[in-house]
């Protein structure tokens, strides 16, 4: 059944809901990690890294199923929406891949490894995701116009 423009514009401003939620969830506890450091003393932070790795991939994943392959699939109508998600899309993407290589880093655990290396990536995640939101800002914002 197909879906009217009101029940597609529920639809979009939901996964912006979510998408915003599980970003500041993950903005929040990159905040605390980045916190802690010098990390070599802190007894918390491999918990701390444990639950990043895992809101991070949450985020990524949230923000391609439920929002992007929204778009994809033709669901969204508006041109503007698309045209904006269809320059976006590929940077984006590209933010993903960065995110996935984090995680497929240090999803075993911060334990055993370079904690000088840790902060320098640290710091360049932290970098991707302001690209990635700034992306993201400048599709949902198309999406919130009416």
């Amino acid at each position: 059944m197909k879906q009217g423009p009101r029940e597609r514009r529920v639809h979009s401003h939901n996964a912006i809901d979510e998408l915003v939620a599980s970003r500041t969830d993950l903005l929040a506890l990159y905040s605390r990690i980045a916190g802690h450091q010098p990390f070599n003393s802190d007894r918390e932070i491999p918990e701390l890294f444990k639950s990043f790795c895992e809101i991070l991939v949450d985020y990524t994943a949230n923000a391609h199923f439920h929002l992007y392959k929204y778009i994809e699939e033709n669901n969204e109508r508006r041109r503007s929406v698309r045209e904006i998600a269809r320059l976006n899309y590929p940077k984006i993407s590209a933010t993903t891949e960065s995110i996935v290589r984090f995680n497929d880093k240090y999803d075993h655990g911060i334990d055993k490894i370079d904690l000088e290396l840790l902060k320098m990536d640290l710091s360049a995640l932290g970098e991707i995701l302001a690209d990635r939101i700034e992306l993201e800002d400048q599709v949902v914002q198309a999406m919130k116009k009416s």
